[in-house]
């Protein structure tokens, strides 16, 4: 085929045709929706209904359906993999078993003085040496295999001519050419496990003999006398039917297989009802995931060949060099699944048609009185008196009548009360413009006595007069809750240089605040309440030293300051603080609070808690205030707050504001 290249007005052509292909497309989906949109809104009420309950319940049964059937599907198989692998766990510890008899068997012929000097003997021994050899160490060595009836062989061979004692002593020139010879040979008196897939008759009595498959494992030792000095080896043999018995065993029904890989991954099991046999491509699936595991130290367990789902279960065994694997087929348990989904399709399809009938009979009876309830309201929609609604019956359209019947007369109410918090406002208007000119006029009697205080040359009586202009304009001046932290400050400091003309020892006022700090955004007036109950409780007049308050601001928590005014006052008793601190935890969250059992304590918390419910109305139940105190030493309230900066000023300088 010979491609031609499109010119540019062709491919603007095709990008115009697809773009408007694809406006066609949208557009119909548009009509489309419009046109279901339209015949649904043309359906009835309860036809609508019972199709939203269809759509409503049969998401979430369709959802959970669905997370069910995965997780019984993930406990079946979980399940198949605990029980198989237990089978594999135990299997492994019979191997184990049957490798410790196959080393004590190896270690007692090894380390047997006697057989170390026959096979490194040079020189063959005299018939009176071969007579007391045969009776006393030939014989402890026949008896091995008698305490050990699973052991098949227990063979040594020597490197030079001795004479051979069948069925034990042979010479090493029987096995040269075994494949095993070599290595078992290079691993210099350390454990060499060999598998092989018969066991032939090491005596040359039977040449062309066809041996009869019967798998072995062999475990061998060579024996260096002195060291480096090759003299022979042991070999202990013993059958895998007997080695791991589960893996030969003839089970017809058995939904598992288990078998036995070599360091060389080969892989011996049953031959009859295998499932490698059944499966040609397993064999080498399972090699494949061999070397991956000893490469990588992973290994997965699902495999699939021919429509059919197994499990291969793993487990190394170190010693041996070897792998023990199970595999599993998954059909009846797939089967068990496959039922359980049908089950759980059925109960949707049940669990949905009931619901639909029972749906269609509540609405006929539901909306029978929602068509009163309709006529109701077009009457009192055109001007109509509401005369009353009377509903038989309960549900929800009862109650939506009791609560248009409740909306009228709250309706009514609502009226009666806007008219009445109109005039309530005008009389507002007139006594803030009346508190105006008073405190107008209080503003200049200050100055007036204030000036006559500087002629008499009375400087501490015009600061104090000062100051109690400063606190009277803060206090009058009223423009929004909000205010910046400088302005809060200095009222503080203006009620500070006030109360201390009471006092023959003055209190001290100490800031910690960093600058930045200065254009926190806080209430106005929520400091005053908490310096004015450590003026007033804090000490008693009999105290000697400083009188100090203390105001520090540092940041709380992300977007969090934290407030603290202390004094070096003499604390709360116990039961009066926890007192105080349960009401301003209850403080702005419930319509009362508990009740103060003494007159003490609530004096002293009435402002703490005015604090508490300001703090909680505009920032929100995270914020607030809470008492700490020692008695004879210290209070301390905290205040957290939102971090929230101010970047031009609300209220300006007091002095300059009078001005």
């Amino acid at each position: 085929m010979i491609a031609v290249p499109k010119s540019p007005h062709a491919a603007g052509f095709w990008g115009l045709h697809k773009g408007v292909f694809g406006l066609m497309k949208s557009n119909r989906w548009k009509v489309l929706w419009g046109s279901f949109t339209y015949w649904l809104g043309r359906r009835s009420l309860q036809s609508r209904l019972i199709a939203a309950y269809i759509f409503i319940i049969l998401g979430p049964s369709t959802l959970v359906s669905f997370y069910s059937y995965e997780a019984i599907n993930a406990m079946y198989i979980r399940d198949a993999k605990e029980k198989n692998q237990s089978l594999l766990d135990v299997e492994e510890m019979h191997i184990q078993t049957q490798i410790e008899s196959m080393v004590r068997a190896a270690q007692v012929a090894y380390d047997d003085p006697d057989v170390r000097e026959y096979l490194s003997n040079t020189v063959e021994p005299d018939t009176g040496e071969l007579v007391e050899f045969s009776n006393n160490s030939f014989k402890a060595l026949t008896r091995i295999q008698y305490y050990n009836p699973n052991v098949e062989h227990l063979r040594l061979f020597s490197s030079s001519n001795i004479t051979e004692i069948w069925p034990i002593f042979f010479r090493e020139s029987r096995v040269e050419d075994e494949p095993w010879y070599l290595k078992a040979e290079e691993m210099k008196g350390t454990e060499y496990w060999s598998f092989s897939e018969s066991d032939p008759d090491v005596i040359d009595r039977y040449n062309g003999h066809t041996y009869v498959s019967t798998p072995k494992v062999s475990l061998l030792r060579e024996m260096s006398i002195p060291a480096n000095h090759h003299v022979g080896m042991v070999q202990v043999d013993m059958l895998l039917q007997n080695f791991s018995p589960r893996t030969y065993s003839e089970t017809p029904e058995s939904e598992s297989q288990m078998l036995i890989a070599d360091r060389e991954s080969q892989l011996f099991t049953r031959d009859s009802h295998s499932f490698i046999a059944a499966n040609p491509e397993m064999s080498a699936a399972v090699q494949e995931r061999l070397q991956h595991y000893k490469a990588t130290g992973e290994w997965k367990a699902e495999y699939k060949e021919n429509g059919k789902s197994f499990l291969l279960l793993h487990k190394p065994i170190e010693r041996i060099h070897a792998d023990l694997l199970n595999i599993v087929s998954m059909d009846s348990v797939l089967m068990e699944i496959s039922h359980t989904r049908n089950l759980l399709i059925g109960a949707n399809i049940g669990f949905v048609t009931l619901i639909t009938v029972i749906a269609y009979v509540l609405n006929a009876f539901i909306l029978k009185n929602l068509r009163l309830l309709t006529e109701e309201m077009k009457k009192v929609r055109k001007g109509k008196a509401y005369s009353g609604l009377v509903i038989h019956g309960g549900g929800e359209v009862g109650e939506l009548a009791h609560h248009f019947s409740k909306l009228m007369n709250t309706i009514n109410t609502l009226v009666a009360r806007a008219v009445h918090k109109q005039a309530l406002t005008k009389e507002a208007e007139l006594r803030t413009l009346h508190n105006q000119i008073d405190a107008h006029f209080l503003y200049n009697t200050l100055e007036n006595i204030k000036m006559l205080a500087e002629i008499e040359n009375q400087r501490a009586i015009s600061d104090a007069l000062t100051s109690l202009g400063g606190m009277m304009r803060y206090n009058f001046k009223w423009s929004g809750e909000y205010v910046k932290l400088h302005d809060e400050i200095r009222h503080i400091e203006n009620y500070i240089e006030v109360m201390n003309i009471r006092f023959d020892e003055p209190i001290r006022l100490v800031l910690d605040i960093p600058g930045d700090y200065m254009e926190q955004e806080m209430l106005k007036m929520s400091l005053q309440p908490i310096v004015e109950n450590a003026v007033k409780h804090a000490w008693t007049g009999e105290e000697s030293g400083m009188r100090e308050i203390r105001i520090q601001v540092e940041e709380w928590e992300p977007h969090k300051i934290r407030m603290t005014v202390s004094d070096n006052g003499g604390g709360l008793e116990p039961e009066m603080l926890k007192e105080l601190n349960q009401k301003l935890m209850w403080a702005g969250l419930l319509d009362k609070t508990p009740q103060a059992h003494g007159t003490e304590s609530n004096t002293y918390g009435i402002g703490l808690r005015n604090v508490q419910e300001r703090i909680r109305l505009f920032y929100g139940k995270e914020y607030g205030l809470q008492v700490f105190s020692e008695q004879g030493k210290f209070t301390r309230v905290e205040i957290i707050l939102p971090k929230v900066m101010l970047t031009g000023r609300v209220y300006s300088d007091d002095k300059a504001d009078d001005r």
